[in-house]
């Protein structure tokens, strides 16, 4: 093992594990891409804890796992340049778009890569030959075949199903036409360099652009944001965080989206794991949604919920406030 260098086990279908590779390549951390197929599943196995990308060795060789941990781990031995705007109102809101893609991304995300056939096939195919780079074309055929098999029968964990299907469709059309024109004069989120809400929304969007349904939407309605998502993938410092005064007139309609949609989904999914219902329903923006709860998001809510607990200040309760955001998290 090389000193000092992080190894990177992803794969390039998995937005948590560009994400982390975005951020290493961000920060100069040195660090070696590894996809994970048959050809490394030894070393693989040697340091992952559950079977998940991204799975990252350190020069240590401790396994760290789960994108936004790892991201923070490495981030306290490598602070700068930061991800965090130093008005502490924005770094909480930079933490919360974080949280958004994650979750909120992630099911518009896997909802459309694998609904339609079209996605379906050429998702699965991807996925089979990443999975056997060198193998003969009857053997991806077979993987391909598997791979459509399995991962359409797991539409569930994200709430993808035919009652959900048009309304997921709705959100990403939706996020779309918002964030399009907060990137007309800036590269970023937050300004001119990528901050922790840049990382875990733009892999999210990033991978959905590279199947056929979200990206022929992203083509045509979403140039810019199909642009910064590909200025994510080597992200740079080019200039510094701006003011909200300067983000709001569009970037608050990007968070009041938050508002609407996810943050009340969050506390509809927590609420239905703490009472052991098995499906629950939610009201976003007047439309009923339905799906069984998800139990990661749950703890993942509870943490964002304590860091706005220690972030409240009497502008960002007013910022939060405007975008119907604060009942959410304070709860």
């Amino acid at each position: 093992m090389s000193e000092g260098v992080y190894r990177i086990y992803g794969s390039e279908m998995s937005p948590y594990s560009v994400k982390v590779r975005s951020y290493f390549r961000y920060k100069g951390v040195p660090h070696l891409w590894i996809a994970r197929n048959g050809d490394n599943e030894a070393e693989y196995k040697a340091i992952a804890r559950i079977p998940i990308v991204p799975t990252v060795a350190t020069p240590s060789g401790e396994g760290l796992q789960d994108s936004t941990p790892i991201i923070e781990q490495v981030d306290a031995l490598h602070p700068e340049p930061s991800i965090h705007p130093s008005d502490p109102d924005l770094a909480f809101l930079s933490a919360l778009f974080e949280e958004f893609g994650d979750e909120w991304g992630n099911k518009l995300m896997f909802h459309h890569r694998w609904w339609d056939k079209v996605d379906q096939e050429a998702s699965a195919l991807t996925l089979a030959r990443l999975s056997a780079p060198r193998a003969e074309a009857a053997e991806v055929a077979m993987r391909q075949k598997m791979i459509q098999e399995r991962m359409t029968g797991r539409g569930h964990f994200v709430g993808s199903s035919e009652a959900t299907a048009h309304l997921i469709s709705d959100y990403w059309f939706e996020l779309l036409d918002l964030l399009e024109p907060h990137f007309a004069d800036r590269k970023y989120l937050f300004g001119g360099r990528p901050s922790f809400g840049d990382f875990g929304l733009s892999a999210q969007i990033y991978e959905a652009s590279v199947d056929p349904t979200c990206g022929a939407g992203i083509l045509a309605r979403g140039p810019r944001v199909l642009a910064w998502c590909h200025r994510m993938m080597e992200p740079r410092d080019d200039g510094p965080f701006e003011s909200w005064e300067s983000l709001a007139p569009t970037l608050a309609p990007v968070l009041a989206y938050v508002g609407r949609y996810f943050l009340p989904w969050s506390q509809a999914n927590s609420d239905a794991l703490a009472s052991g219902q098995a499906e629950f329903s939610v009201d976003l923006a007047g439309r009923a949604y339905v799906q069984p709860p998800q139990k990661y998001h749950a703890k993942s809510l509870a943490a964002l919920k304590a860091r706005y607990a220690g972030a409240r200040t009497p502008t960002l309760d007013a910022i939060l406030e405007a975008a119907d955001c604060r009942r959410w998290l304070a709860g």
